[in-house]
Formats: structure tokens, C-alpha cells, sequence
């Protein structure tokens, strides 16, 4: 490889760094090629959805529960959030049980 070649490469590998990026090699099976590329690609942007992502794949790998709260959080984040709804139920003793 000549030295303008190398030289090249290194520009190149200097300025991914100036953005925060790594160039790195993975191993997998080809099937796969597309969805890493792709993965990468979402990863790169660093965006919110960068974030959610990172975060699922991390929780997936680690194999760790969903972190508390979770279901309060989807509560409020539902539409009837503030319907007013009535949702008291009227109370009976129940029956009465032979023993």
C-alpha cells in the first residue's frame, strides 16, 4: 500500500473520530450482514431513537427485567388518561359457605 494510500486511510479514520465514530470489524453469519449494517447505520445517528434502540439491545443481550415502573409509565401514557371513568364497584358481603 503507498503512502498516499496510508495517508488517505488515516484522514479518513481521524475525522470518524472528530464525529465520535469507530471503524470496526465484526464476525457473523452473512444471512445477518444487512441487519448489522443496518443496526450500525441507527446507532451512528445518535438520536433518540439511537437511545431507545441502544438501550433494548442492551437489555436484550444483558438478559436484565425491565427496569420498575414501567407499567405506571405506560399508564400514563394511555388515551384515557383524564376520561373521568367510574370505575368504583359495589361491594357485597358474598355468600354464605356450609362448613
Amino acid at each position: 500500500m503507498g503512502s498516499s494510500q496510508k495517508r488517505a486511510i488515516q484522514n479518513y479514520r481521524s475525522r470518524l473520530s472528530e464525529r465520535g465514530l469507530a471503524r470496526f470489524e465484526v464476525l457473523g453469519r452473512d444471512a445477518d450482514r444487512d441487519l448489522i449494517r443496518s443496526l450500525a447505520r441507527r446507532l451512528a445517528e445518535n438520536g433518540a431513537e439511537a437511545s431507545r434502540l441502544r438501550a433494548a439491545v442492551s437489555q436484550t443481550i444483558a438478559g436484565e427485567p425491565p427496569a420498575k415502573g414501567g407499567i405506571l409509565a405506560a399508564l400514563r401514557r394511555s388515551p384515557l388518561v383524564g376520561a373521568d371513568l367510574d370505575l368504583t364497584r359495589p361491594r357485597e358481603e358474598g355468600r354464605k359457605v356450609q362448613i
